[in-house]
Formats: C-alpha cells, structure tokens, sequence
C-alpha cells in the first residue's frame, strides 16, 4: 500500500512539472508574441508619421514630439524585450511628452493661454518630479536578481537592478 502510494505521489508531481512547463512555454509564447506585435506596430506608426511629415514637406513641433513618443515606446518595448521588467520611468517620459505635444497644440492652435496651460504644467511637473523620485528610490533600494544570467544594465537602460 506505502509502494503504491509512493508511485502515486511520483506520478502528481511529474504531472504537477509538466504543467507547469506547458504553463511557462505558452506564457513565453504570448510574452514574445505581444512584444513583436507592440514593436512591429510602433515601428509602423512611427513610419506612418515620418511619411507623412515628409509628404507635408514640413515638420511641426507636434510631428517632432510624436516621433519622440514613438522611439520612447520603442525603447520600452526593446528593454522590456531584453529584461522581462517594465521600465516605469519610460512611461512617465512618454506622458510628459504628450503632455508637452497637447500643451504646444493647444496653444499654437488657439493662441490664448488659459488655465489648461497652467494644469497642464504643473501635470509635467508633478511627473517629473515622479522621475526624481523613481531614480532615488531605485538607486536607494534596488531590487536584486536572483538569476546569474541576466545581462549588465547600465543605469539609464532600467531602474532597479543590479547587475
């Protein structure tokens, strides 16, 4: 009956492992899947743009600071790629960007500063002081790997590990 039981037990556990392979590789699958089509997507929209600009035969400020957008995102899809960890100070550079395209849009456009101005700047305020606060709690407590395999990353690629 102990004989038997211990198959048993043998038996759940290489079932348990097998799962849980099958689980990670279609997790990796769709991770590596979703990360193509984010890049590809950017890569194309950031072309789009570029044509576009190009077909105008000017480029605005509002052009320029949407093509800085695209190549934030692509950075972040390119981190993330090579990590497996979402670089949060890379958004935040993407929202003060398009805060800075809206607030130059709104007042090129209508040429009358108002208190949207004035919200809009203290928003890329309070996100820049966010940076500020991502890099010193990432430099003061950074989190560690426990895998010996990752790659060195310098300190303006991804907050928080050590290398």
């Amino acid at each position: 009956m102990i004989v038997q039981q211990n198959q048993i037990d043998k038996l759940r556990a290489r079932l348990h492992s097998y799962a849980e392979s099958v689980g990670n590789l279609l997790v990796e699958a769709f991770h590596y899947l979703a990360l193509f089509a984010i890049g590809g997507m950017t890569v194309w929209a950031g072309t789009m743009t570029a044509l576009d600009i190009i077909a105008k035969g000017t480029a605005s400020v509002d052009d320029i600071l949407l093509l800085f957008i695209y190549l934030e995102l692509g950075a972040m899809v390119g981190i993330y790629f090579k990590t497996n960890h979402m670089p949060v100070r890379f958004l935040i550079y993407v929202a003060i960007t398009a805060l800075t395209r809206l607030m130059i849009s709104d007042i090129s456009h209508h040429n009358d500063p108002n208190m949207g101005v004035v919200y809009i700047s203290g928003a890329i305020l309070l996100l820049a002081i966010a940076v500020l606060v991502v890099r010193f709690a990432s430099s003061r407590y950074p989190s560690t790997e426990s895998n010996n395999q990752t790659q060195k990353i310098n300190d303006e690629s991804h907050e928080g590990i050590e290398p």
